[in-house]
């Protein structure tokens, strides 16, 4: 149960969320190396988008993307023109050297409630970029709330040591199994879907992360026919045949014990939030 202080001391931060951009519509205005930064980032989540900016300010970055990805990324030689360039967005992007330019589109979105990131300008920002690290479906965000994009960097690169590798395959073949479950028992919600939750909790809770990436078809039908199937039991490691040893020397893993290596990440998280509070917005 949350403490009365610890409930009273909430705020101050941003609502960090996974947000889903499949065939939104983005644009970008500019064309420099944080313009490249922010195509990657969009084309990652699979968005369209439109990139204004002369043809003389890309970045060779940018340059590449347009070239490469003419399937998602549409390319205007000219800066931008006023509030038309707006119509139909689903968001807005400015990476450019003029911050009066960058506060007047923010204020034009604004008023047609589209979001909007101004690039090095916090104040006008309705949502932050952070360092991201990405494995398959594994996706991690490290915001600074607009105080220190270096610091998220470093911190990255810190995380990023206490993670074996295999945390992306191992969520895939969960997702997978998962999917298996929903399909032996349908339903969203209500009674039927706590018991599937309580399930893959507990098989979650019982395996190793790295037990999961050994998971084929064969062994999940196994899997939920002789647990879910029986009572939902949830079958150990040993009664699926999954050898530890045998599967850590194939894939070099190091012998620290997963659940070691989640709270050192969340206790790193948490110590860096800490000392970033107190840094001045930059």
């Amino acid at each position: 149960m949350d403490s009365t202080d610890a409930i009273k001391q909430l705020g101050g931060g941003s609502l960090l969320i996974a947000w889903q951009l499949k065939n939104k519509k983005v644009l970008i205005v500019g064309g420099g190396e944080v313009a490249s930064q922010r195509i990657e980032s969009i084309l990652t989540a699979d968005a369209i988008i439109t990139v204004l900016s002369p043809e003389k300010g890309l970045h060779p970055r940018t340059r590449r993307f347009i070239e490469l990805r003419a399937d998602r990324i549409t390319y205007h030689d000219r800066p931008f023109q006023g509030p038309e360039e707006l119509d139909d967005k689903d968001m807005v992007l400015t990476a450019l050297d003029d911050n009066d330019l960058s506060q007047r589109i923010v204020e034009m979105s604004r008023e047609r409630r589209i979001p909007v990131n101004a690039a090095d300008i916090p104040d006008l920002c309705d949502f932050y970029f952070g360092a991201q690290i990405r494995d398959g479906p594994l996706q991690i965000m490290i915001s600074t709330n607009g105080n220190g994009p270096r610091m998220a960097a470093l911190i990255k690169g810190r995380l990023q040591k206490g993670l074996s590798g295999l945390e992306g395959e191992a969520i895939t073949k969960i997702g997978q199994l998962r999917n298996k479950l929903k399909e032996r028992a349908p339903g969203v919600g209500g009674q039927l879907g706590k018991q599937r939750m309580k399930w893959m909790t507990a098989l979650c809770n019982s395996w190793d992360m790295e037990d999961f990436t050994v998971l084929d078809d064969v062994m999940m039908e196994k899997m939920l026919d002789e647990g879910w199937n029986k009572d939902q039991h949830v079958p150990t490691v040993q009664e699926m045949g999954v050898s530890r040893l045998e599967k850590r020397s194939s894939h070099s893993t190091p012998t620290i014990p997963y659940l070691t290596i989640a709270t050192a990440f969340l206790a790193g998280a948490a110590f860096s939030a800490t000392l970033l509070s107190y840094w001045r917005r930059s």
